[in-house]
């Protein structure tokens, strides 16, 4: 199961936003919310936003579901539309100024259940084979 929130049009360059996007990728849900509050990067706050979005989306797609079970399984960072903009100089002229947008992807993903608990009753059955007696025919 995948849920997924996108937040587009943030005031930030990918180049930024992709450095804190890969403090996150793969991790645990609750890991990720700790990482998000103690990183000092404004863009830090906008991805919490969207991580809480995703695991919204989550919970409303499979009804009850435990968070510890999720994890982050996509976190990009694209190019949104630039601004363009003019800073005057000197002699008549014109330097321009780019402001760079992004749009901010997250995909959170379900593990599956851990296998140790049916690994235990797998081994008792085959013990139990061991130990009957053999049927002749």
């Amino acid at each position: 199961m995948e849920a997924k929130a996108i937040a587009k049009y943030v005031r930030v360059t990918p180049r930024k936003a992709d450095q804190v996007l890969q403090l996150i990728r793969g991790k645990r849900v609750d890991q990720v919310t700790e990482i998000l509050d103690f990183t000092p990067k404004h863009v830090a706050k906008v991805i919490g936003k969207v991580l809480k979005s995703a695991v919204a989306n989550a919970v409303a797609m499979e009804g009850k579901i435990n968070i510890e079970h999720l994890r982050v399984k996509e976190a990009t960072a694209g190019a949104g539309p630039s601004l363009k903009r003019f800073l005057p100089r000197a002699q008549g002229r014109a330097t321009p100024i780019i402001k760079r947008t992004s749009h901010i992807t997250i995909i959170v993903e379900g593990e599956a259940p851990a296998e140790e608990a049916s690994t235990p009753a797998r081994r008792a059955r085959r013990r139990a084979r061991r130990r009957a007696p053999a049927k002749e025919a």
